[in-house]
């Protein structure tokens, strides 16, 4: 999930670009862009980190059994050959 103060971070610095008129003007702007923020973001397709780590090493895991599937597969072959 997104960090809470990721969010709020961005919230702010958003809230802090807008002029000092139309901030007084748009009392709450902050929390309003935050609650925008958090809404959009939420429809995101996002992964953590944590398991975008863990899906790598499983991906990494993967890539070498089937390294190794391909090299015994071609001695089976081979074999094969051989016997004719």
């Amino acid at each position: 999930m997104l960090d809470p103060k990721k969010i709020e971070e961005i919230a702010k610095h958003i809230s802090d670009a807008i002029p000092p008129g139309v901030k007084s003007m748009a009392e709450g702007a902050e929390a309003k862009v935050k609650q925008v923020l958090q809404t959009q973001l939420s429809k995101l397709d996002f992964v953590s980190r944590e398991e975008f780590d863990v899906q790598t090493q499983v991906l990494v895991r993967t890539r070498e059994k089937l390294t190794a599937m391909e090299e015994r597969l071609a001695e089976l072959e081979k074999q094969l050959r051989e016997q004719d």
